[in-house]
């Protein structure tokens, strides 16, 4: 199993940075090199608790599909989504947000199983654990970027 943990300071609210972070329209946006669109499930605004996201994206040279669904959600303090059916054997992605001050300590808690057992461990080792931990990055960065850009 591969555990990623990252923490963003984000100088923004816990809520504003809550609902950013559950917005299917920023998540296509800030990962948009990926081609990654929601496809069924909840496919625009803010994914709401219990409810799921069916992802359609490109990595590693070919197209996956992935749902994953809600299945925490404590506004504005965390929010956990899980794989319902994918390319992992599992994930659950664990959010969390706390007030600091007059920023939001957002942090991250990652973890996955690949598929394909050993041959999965192998793949994890050699590059998935750092594809992911680079994927999460990347959003996180797009994240501080839109919740602190000047309102307009």
């Amino acid at each position: 199993m591969a555990v990623i943990q990252l923490k963003t300071r984000i100088r923004a609210a816990p809520d504003a940075v809550f609902d950013l972070s559950r917005d299917i329209d920023f998540h296509q946006r800030s990962l948009a090199e990926t081609g990654e669109r929601a496809v069924a499930g909840r496919t625009t605004g803010l994914i709401e608790p219990g409810e799921s996201v069916t992802w359609n994206a490109r990595q590693l040279g070919r197209r996956w599909t992935m749902t994953s669904k809600v299945t925490e959600f404590d506004r504005p303090r965390r929010f956990v989504d899980e794989q319902v059916s994918g390319p992992f054997s599992s994930f659950r992605h664990e959010h969390v947000f706390e007030a600091s001050g007059p920023d939001t300590l957002m942090t991250d808690n990652w973890q996955h199983v690949a598929p394909l057992g050993v041959l999965g461990r192998l793949a994890d080792a050699l590059f998935l654990e750092r594809m992911m931990r680079n994927l999460l990055l990347r959003r996180n960065a797009a994240l501080l970027r839109e919740a602190e850009a000047p309102a307009r």
